[in-house]
């Protein structure tokens, strides 16, 4: 039994309900066989959380390595702080002492009580919450469920056939449902919200104002990323009179390519909310980061993001590696290509001393060691991982789809590519 090597805590106090209306075991998992029928609409969400999570949590107690926990295993494996890693840490367990601090840790006990069936008495405390996919974006990497722009445009395109169903949210019931449930759960201390755009999505601002009507803002956290091309200064107001507050920015470099990836966007309005968002998270001291997803497109000038980051003493944080589409992973360049790229992070694997690993990563008095471990993680990932340059034919084909009605040409925003795509059919 290799608890160290896949014992994850996250079962025990967090799950997921997606955009759907389903729940799942945690924010990082791909892929995991749960019954899709295990939704708001026919179970309460606590009752799943301590009865139906059981073989997740035996799974993990016995020491397996569940496959929808693979995209942490893949970080770890390049030295990137993962989302187990970042859950371990908040019950006191850190892997480099993993017996002695587990048997100190004062959830020990809790996990034990699992054992002999995998149930557990104890409510969720830290839930991401999927509120569909309002957005005005229509990001290169992204897909339908999370951008209803790109979905339309997909439709259109004969890439999917329907557009997906509303979000679980746009139901009051069920959102009336899901607000009992966070109100009747002891400890509650965390609530990470996703998009589409969260600014543009009515349910956000619906749960904000509830949570505050229940008195919860004294005692949550509130986490939520931006895409940068909107403001609204009400939600603003509300989120200042929560505990804490960590934000994240979505960006891929601040280059003209980032435009192009992250469609609808536009760099100089980019810079411009980066700075009043910047400016807003300082007053209130919030927890600030820059959040991005190097692609084949973006990682050319990744560099850009981490240097941002540096002159504004904040963090750069991603969730994993891209792992779909496959095509518009970072590894699908060739070697020479993935180089330039390394040679330009290169500064940033030497800001500080890397040899001990900084798990809390948003610890904004260690963002330059958060920066340096970052891009680290990156240049390992670059230098490493197997050549996927077979793909390239895939990405070309899926660039001329979209640019047939974008009107626009990945080559005059990246023509350092021009002989590489061309030679992929461009």
């Amino acid at each position: 039994m290799n608890l160290k090597k896949y014992f994850c805590p996250s079962p025990w106090f967090h799950m997921r309900i997606t955009n759907d209306g389903s729940y799942e075991f945690c924010r990082w998992a791909s892929s995991y066989s749960i019954d899709k029928n295990d939704n708001i609409r026919s179970i309460e969400p606590i009752e799943w959380f301590q009865k139906n999570l059981s073989e997740v949590r035996q799974g993990l107690l016995s020491g397996q390595a569940l496959s929808g926990c693979s995209d942490c295993q893949k970080m770890e494996e390049h030295n990137k702080v993962s989302g187990r890693q970042r859950q371990l840490l908040k019950v006191g367990v850190k892997l480099d002492t993993f017996t002695s601090s587990m048997k100190s840790s004062k959830w020990l006990p809790i996990f034990s009580s699992s054992q002999q069936d995998g149930t557990t008495e104890q409510y969720p405390q830290d839930w991401q919450i999927d509120l569909g996919n309002y957005c005005n974006s229509a990001c290169l990497f992204c897909d339908p469920y999370s951008s209803s722009r790109l979905a339309a445009e997909q439709k259109k395109l004969g890439l999917i056939q329907q557009l997906p169903p509303r979000a679980w949210c746009d139901d009051p019931v069920l959102l009336d449902k899901f607000l009992h449930a966070l109100k009747s759960s002891p400890k509650l201390s965390y609530l990470h919200f996703i998009g589409g755009e969260t600014l543009i999505t009515p349910a956000f601002k619906k749960i904000l104002s509830a949570l505050i009507s229940m008195g919860l803002h004294q005692q949550v956290s509130i986490g939520f990323t931006v895409n940068l091309t909107v403001w609204d200064q009400s939600t603003v107001d509300m989120l200042s009179q929560f505990k804490e507050v960590n934000l994240g920015m979505s960006v891929e470099c601040l280059h003209p390519v980032n435009d192009y990836v992250r469609y609808g966007g536009k760099l100089q309005k980019t810079l411009e909310l980066l700075e009043k968002w910047i400016m807003v998270g300082k007053q209130h001291d919030w927890l600030i980061s820059l959040r991005t997803t190097p692609t084949v497109l973006s990682v050319l000038h990744l560099h850009t993001v981490y240097q941002f980051a540096l002159d504004n003493q904040i963090s750069v944080e991603s969730c994993n590696f891209l792992n779909n589409p496959k095509f518009m992973r970072s590894t699908v360049l060739p070697q020479i290509y993935r180089q330039a790229a390394i040679d330009k992070l290169q500064p940033f694997t030497k800001l500080t001393n890397t040899d001990t690993q900084l798990i809390n990563t948003r610890d904004p008095n260690h963002y330059q060691s958060q920066l340096c471990q970052d891009a680290v993680s990156y240049v390992n990932y670059l230098s490493t991982s197997a050549d996927e340059s077979h793909r390239l034919p895939d990405l070309i084909s899926y660039l001329k789809k979209t640019e047939s009605l974008r009107n626009n040409s990945v080559l005059d925003y990246l023509p350092e590519y021009e002989e590489l795509f061309r030679t992929a059919g461009y």
